[in-house]
């Protein structure tokens, strides 16, 4: 389930580019808290700081307990703005989330075993989707969830509804959502592919002789 990662935070008391762009160079990351039924509000995080706590917990939705002076609200990120030169974090949008209510996030998924139709009939496993939205309390949130890919055969898929959800947590994508789908290898399917050509080329001849 999702850890909860303290932080302290700061209030900004100037907003707008100027102040973001002063914020920034000092090492902090402009940020704004909202929902919960209450204002939104202005504050700063410390960059190092954020970013080393999230390096354990790439591709997962953490709940944050952010400290404001005396206050703790917790929280969890719905946007994290990049610059696309520097690919530096510029801004973040925290939703402040009751523990007491559930919310709705992505998940990702990861596979377990080897398709029989990948160590046996030469196919190709093609992940199709590698994440799916649920819905739960925000303590009982998966890091992932895991698929079983083992007794895919080639030509067959596998869908949303075959993954195993832990209790209290619901599926809202449509049961039927591939997931993963198990192809012909490359170089059969390039077989098949040369025998269709050459097929019309048989007929061709054989009408000739006739």
């Amino acid at each position: 389930m999702s850890d909860t990662l303290n932080i302290e935070v700061h209030p900004r008391p100037e907003t707008g580019k100027n102040a973001n762009r002063r914020s920034r160079a000092a090492g902090k990351i402009p940020a704004v808290v909202y929902g919960g039924g209450r204002e939104s509000v202005a504050i700063e995080v410390d960059r190092k700081t954020l970013l080393d706590m999230m390096k354990g917990h790439s591709g997962e939705t953490p709940i944050f307990l952010l400290k404001l002076g005396d206050k703790e609200r917790h929280a969890m990120i719905r946007n994290m703005e990049v610059d696309p030169i520097s690919r530096q974090v510029i801004h973040i949008d925290f939703q402040r989330v009751l523990m007491d209510q559930k919310v709705r996030v992505a998940v990702p998924v990861e596979l377990v075993g080897t398709a029989v139709g990948v160590k046996v009939e030469g196919g190709l496993l093609d992940f199709v989707n590698r994440e799916v939205h649920v819905e739960c309390l925000p303590g009982d949130i998966p890091k992932h969830l895991e698929l079983d890919v083992t007794d895919i055969h080639v030509g067959q898929h596998a869908e949303a509804r075959q993954i195993q959800l832990p209790q209290g947590v619901t599926l809202l994508d449509e049961p039927e959502k591939v997931i993963v789908s198990l192809s012909h290898g490359r170089l059969e399917a390039a077989a098949e592919a040369g025998a269709e050509r050459a097929e019309p080329e048989v007929i061709k001849k054989t009408k000739a002789e006739a």
